[in-house]
Parts: C-alpha cells; structure tokens; sequence
C-alpha cells in the first residue's frame, strides 16, 4: 500500500519508541506527539492542557499560518495526543484528579494506545487502516458497534 511521508516517518519514530521503551503518555517529549516530533516539548504550548483538542493563542497562530510540525498541524498533533491518551485509559484533559492506568507504561497499554493512534494517523491521511486485517482473512464484523479488544 502507497502511504504518505509523514504517515511513514511517524510509524517510523512510533515504532522505534516502542522498541526502545522510550513511550511514556505523560512525558510531552516521550508520548504519541513527543517522538513524533523527534522527542521535542514544544508542542505543548499550543494548548494549554496536556490531553486537550482546544488550541489556545500560540495554537490559533500556529494553525491559521498554516505552521506545520513535521508535517501535521496544530490541530491534527492534539488529534493524535488524544487520541492516544485515551486509547491508553485516561480521562481527559490529564490532571491528577482524572481516571489513568494504574501502570501507564505497561506495553499492552502502549500498545492499545498505539494502535489507535495508527488508525488516526491513516485516517488523516485518507488511507484504510494499515493494522485492519479484516481484509486479509476476508472477515467482516457483523455486530459494528465498538468492540473492545482485550489482550491478555
């Protein structure tokens, strides 16, 4: 399947996170956004809580120059932050007083969380999901409702 760059680089940075146990969901330079832009925390200031989708000023800036960040918008980077946040089990915007996982760096943690934030990253991309393999086995759910995958 033919992808796009900065979907490539981004697996690519994901992936090596990953392996490295190098993930951390609440660390700015070591979660989803954080390694995607090559371990840099300069991406929190575009919001002013660490989970939200709400551009504050500096955002609002960033997104209406049309600033891009390793090819993803403003916009899209809080997309992506928490769209792994939650798959990862937290309630959002991060503050003490909300759910999290009782082990956030737990590797089937991680993974639940990347896995969806792969699914985003090709949504945005306009691209099928590059983990669906309903159509390799040539399956399709019939109960479409969401189902919650459980590793165990």
């Amino acid at each position: 399947m033919k992808t796009t760059k900065r979907l490539d680089l981004a697996l690519e940075k994901l992936y090596t996170a990953f392996q490295n146990n190098s993930l951390n969901p609440e660390c700015c330079m070591q979660c989803a956004v954080g390694n995607i832009l090559d371990n840099n925390d300069s991406w929190k200031h575009l919001s002013d809580q660490h989970g939200s989708t709400n551009l504050n000023y500096v955002g609002l800036v960033n997104q209406n120059l049309g600033k891009k960040f390793n090819g993803y918008s403003p916009v899209e980077l809080l997309q992506i932050e928490a769209e792994f946040l939650k798959a990862c089990g937290y309630q959002l915007p991060l503050h003490y007083k909300n759910r999290r996982p009782k082990n956030p760096t737990d590797k089937d943690v991680l993974f639940i969380g990347l896995s969806a934030v792969v699914k985003f990253l090709c949504k945005l991309d306009r691209l099928p999901d590059i983990l669906d393999c309903t159509e390799l086995f040539q399956y399709e759910i019939k109960n479409n409702s969401n189902t919650e995958l459980v590793l165990s």
